[in-house]
């Protein structure tokens, strides 16, 4: 878990009757921030499981060789891969959207970035069972413009404003390859039985940059005619590139 309570200063507003939050790292926490990300940056590259075989068969040196050679080396992709990772944290943190599985484990090559949507995340009401689909674009720029926001915006309104067949898909097998019938059976019957509806579908903008979203993120929330369920959250972090890059050197220096 990133934390983000612990290293951000929270602002929220209405847009209509949106929702929108801005995080805005305090300049004076960044050493805690970038503690805090590095630790929850492996598990996005390699399962828990995996890393206890590797520890029990090859000790821990070669097991933190191993993680880091799943890792992103290009400032293009780790830039991407770690607004991604943000805004998955930010919704096991914040939201009821909790789960999922981490896409990232399945690139093809550590500098390539993954197709598709960007976060797809669940939530079961305990009571009704009914299944609901959080379909998320997150976005890291230095300097975050509106271009960005309306391509991502683009994407969201893809298939209707729903997942993908083969988002749903993707995920389902996971859960199948993980031994989860449960998680398989509700997304399978969810995409090929019943059909998605826009009714249970929220989608999320989420922003990662070194300049302020918040005009932009407005905007793109006053822009929006449509009646899906929206989250939007920007968080700014003033040396974008520079947090980045000690983030992962973290990552590669704590080991494990």
């Amino acid at each position: 878990m990133t934390k983000f309570a612990k290293w951000c200063t929270a602002t929220k507003e209405m847009v209509g009757s949106r929702e929108l939050t801005i995080l805005n790292a305090e300049p004076a926490k960044i050493n805690d921030a970038v503690s805090l990300v590095a630790k929850a940056v492996p598990l996005h590259y390699v399962s828990a499981d995996r890393v206890a075989d590797l520890l029990k068969r090859l000790g821990k040196t070669k097991t933190a060789t191993f993680i880091e050679a799943q890792l992103p080396t290009t400032k293009a992709v780790r830039s991407g891969d770690l607004g991604e990772i943000l805004g998955v944290t930010y919704l096991t943190e914040f939201t009821q959207f909790k789960l999922g599985v981490m896409r990232l484990r399945w690139k093809d090559h550590r500098n390539m970035a993954m197709r598709g949507e960007d976060v797809l995340s669940f939530a079961i009401d305990a009571k009704t069972k009914k299944l609901s689909i959080l379909k998320g674009e997150a976005k890291s720029r230095l300097s975050l413009n509106t271009v960005t926001v309306s391509a991502a915006r683009i994407a969201l309104a893809a298939n209707n404003g729903r997942p993908s067949a083969h988002a749903m898909a993707f995920i389902a097998t996971r859960y199948f390859e993980q031994g989860d019938k449960k998680m398989t059976d509700i997304l399978d019957r969810a995409q090929l039985d019943d059909q998605v509806a826009s009714s249970q579908v929220t989608h999320m903008m989420f922003t990662f940059s070194g300049n302020d979203p918040t005009a932009i993120l407005r905007n793109d929330l006053n822009n929006y005619k449509g009646s899906i369920e929206q989250i939007s959250v920007g968080i700014r972090v003033q040396k974008h590139q520079e947090f980045i890059k000690l983030v992962f050197e973290q990552v590669n220096i704590d080991g494990l």
